[in-house]
């Protein structure tokens, strides 16, 4: 095994030690997520705790750790005799993001359980990670079919695994650990719920603190096992620290004052349900441990709340994470104790590591947004062709400021028609690993969904040339089935918006970012990725390449501008550009295409709804879905938008369309690929 970096080195991040060295203390707490930039120690950090946690004592020979003092009646490997124990170092298990859900569980042997009757069962990371740490890097872009089984796992504290009548059942209680970048695409509700805490990191922007950040990872890479040695007396230190905050804790009194603090806390940040109040409590119980402490102050009550409630009170992924701690103060004075103590606790959180935000793993770099966009070529538009370039940098003529977006609301469901095998989500139809039952295949490699019946149908006409003398079934291998199933799929959905003149009146220019930011709620809802092009005066511009990430998009829509031309082909053809290199990049996601406009066609050639027309048909002939969401508005209306969705091949809604609560066939008519009545009346 390779020497880890100690704990005790990491450089500053105190938020970020501190709620792993509580959950270290309690693990009661619940686990932390850590959100940060790339490239700031966050994984360092916590493969170094798990060198920081008391030994495990373990039933000898027991596959699934059971504690020999309460052993799990139902371990598979049981029922459990009373007899010597044995002491194991606490685990971090890590969980790939591309794990099967076998790996994750566990597997049986049906082919063993169906011919011998025997239940082989091969425990997975679940059962490795009881009573110790599972470890999640990028949490955020787990695919939803193990984001059930953890979030089955850790309200229950078991694992089960069923098989056609066969099942299995184990303890599994884990310290949740989780890290993620925030660009890359938030966390589904349920799960974010699950940890207990939360920190944000960044590497620090002091000099001194990146210098020293850069030394010792240096000196780690050059000899880690001399390094770790240097550091080992803090380590031990640290870890004696931990040992008696654990033995401190069921000692801690949690005042009727306290306990008022955290309700009323959590009732003025408005978070839902009661797991937040229980996680500040074990947190604030912790903190006075941790201090060497019995009693819970204020103090403890206000820092528990800076690490479990901001997570929980996002109610979508718009809204800016964190706690407004002017609230926070005034919550806890107006609900402070009159006995309170003045005394605070250590503030820091260990005895290792510099003041400052920088990350001990590696040389911290600076963030990165999204990919820009490349500056424009300056040539001037030709009379003859369009000019899909980026548009240059600072405001054009006839630009105007951006607005504000409408709030949004929910919206139709749109598909993409067929049947696709992209990556798990929720909104088109694909098949999938989960979901229900459609049909029946000879496996290809391992067998993992066994269709019984069919498995049946296929041995039943040779039982009298296999010698069967006596009732049951003899299967072979060839015999075996495995079962197709039909779920739910994540799209691409690249949104080309128009910021056009005819688009810029303040009051529909809102209502139209109210409903594209409304779609992309939607996306982040259903597992999508997104894009988002604009497309105003002579230019198009890719204003958020494709990502998971659908705050970004909104950030992008708020800051958007409008004025000019219309440039209908321009936005069109970049849009196909962008589809294009991502079919290279992801085969298997199908991508939507959603055209926010009214139809115009001022700008990009010479005859500009003629090219607008033909740069339409390329994404038809492609065979892309497509929505034009028609914005056009006022007593008279033109129509053009249904003629743009016609040369796309695809539906036309208006934005009053759009909401979920108006004219229920359009789900019909966009997923069968129809033009359906809107586009109808529309033309």
């Amino acid at each position: 095994m390779s020497t880890r970096y100690p704990f005790t080195a990491v450089v500053g991040m105190d938020d970020l030690r501190l709620a792993l060295l509580l959950n270290a203390v309690s693990p009661a707490v619940g686990g932390v997520l850590v959100r940060g930039e790339k490239g700031t120690a966050k994984s360092t950090a916590v493969r170094a705790l798990a060198d920081l946690l008391p030994a495990v004592p373990v039933v000898a020979g027991c596959r699934f750790s059971c504690d020999p003092g309460a052993p799990d009646p139902a371990c598979p490997d049981g029922p459990h005799e009373a007899g010597p124990a044995a002491d194991r170092p606490a685990r971090m298990v890590e969980l790939p993001v591309g794990a099967s859900e076998d790996r994750l569980v566990g597997a049986l042997d049906i082919e063993r359980a169906l011919a011998e009757g025997v239940k082989a069962f091969e425990p997975g990371l679940l059962a490795d990670a009881h009573r110790g740490i599972l470890y999640v890097d990028e949490v955020n872009l787990l695919h939803d079919h193990l984001i059930d089984l953890l979030l089955d796992a850790a309200a229950m504290g078991s694992s089960y695994v069923e098989r056609e009548g066969v099942s299995v059942r184990h303890a599994a209680r884990f310290l949740l650990v989780g890290t993620m970048n925030p660009e890359e695409g938030e966390l589904r509700p349920q799960l974010l719920d699950r940890f207990g805490l939360t920190v944000e990191v960044a590497a620090s922007r002091e000099p001194e603190q990146r210098v020293e950040v850069v030394r010792r990872r240096l000196a780690y890479d050059d000899d880690p096992v001399g390094f770790a040695a240097r550091w080992a007396g803090e380590e031990t230190a640290l870890r004696d620290r931990i040992t008696a905050a654990r033995a401190l804790v069921p000692r801690v009194v949690l005042g009727d004052a306290a306990l008022l603090q955290i309700a009323a806390t959590c009732a003025a940040f408005e978070v839902d349900g009661m797991r937040a109040d229980i996680v500040m409590a074990r947190t604030a119980t912790a903190l006075a441990a941790w201090a060497g402490r019995t009693d819970v102050t204020s103090e403890d009550v206000r820092r528990a709340a800076l690490l479990a409630l901001p997570h929980r009170r996002r109610r979508n992924p718009f809204d800016a994470p964190g706690l407004d701690e002017d609230k926070l103060d005034e919550t806890l004075e107006r609900f402070q104790g009159e006995d309170e103590g003045d005394d605070d606790p250590d503030p820091g959180p260990g005895d290792g590591g510099d003041g400052g935000g920088g990350g001990g793993g590696g040389v911290p770099p600076q963030g990165e947004g999204p990919e820009p966009a490349p500056e424009s070529t300056g040539a001037e538009e030709t009379p003859s062709e369009p000019s899909p370039t980026q548009a240059p940098g600072g405001p054009g003529a006839g630009e105007r400021a951006a607005v504000r977006a409408a709030e949004p609301f929910r919206t139709k469901t749109l598909s993409v028609p067929g049947l696709g095998e992209g990556a798990a989500g929720r909104r088109s139809r694909a098949r999938t690993e989960h979901g229900r039952t459609t049909g029946a295949v000879r496996p290809r490699g391992a067998l993992t969904r066994l269709h019984l019946s069919a498995t049946v149908r296929a041995a039943a006409p040779h039982q009298a040339t296999r010698g069967r003398t006596g009732p049951g079934l003899v299967v072979r291998r060839d015999d075996l089935r495995q079962a197709t199933r039909e779920g739910r799929e994540g799209n691409l959905v690249l949104f080309a918006v128009d910021a056009s003149g005819s688009m810029a009146a303040r009051q529909r220019m809102s209502a139209v970012k109210g409903a594209v930011l409304s779609l992309l709620l939607d996306a982040y809802q259903r597992r999508d990725k997104v894009g988002l092009i604009t497309f105003r005066g002579r230019y198009a511009e890719v204003a958020l390449p494709p990502t998971s990430s659908v705050d970004a998009a909104a950030a992008r829509l708020e800051q958007l501008p409008t004025g000019g031309r219309t440039p209908l082909s321009a936005g069109l053809l970049k849009a196909h550009d962008v589809l294009r290199v991502e079919r290279l990049r992801d085969p298997s996601r199908r991508p939507l295409l959603v055209v926010v406009t009214d139809g115009r066609a001022t700008g990009g050639g010479k005859d500009p709804v003629a090219l607008a027309a033909r740069a339409a048909r390329l994404h038809a002939a492609e065979g892309t879905a497509a929505v034009v969401v028609d914005c056009e508005t006022g007593p008279v209306r033109l129509g053009l938008a249904g003629n743009l969705a016609r040369d796309l091949g695809g539906t036309v809604v208006t934005l009053d369309e759009l909401r979920a609560d108006s004219i229920a066939g359009l789900v019909r008519d966009v997923q069968a690929g129809q033009f359906g009545q809107a586009t109808r009346r529309a033309a």
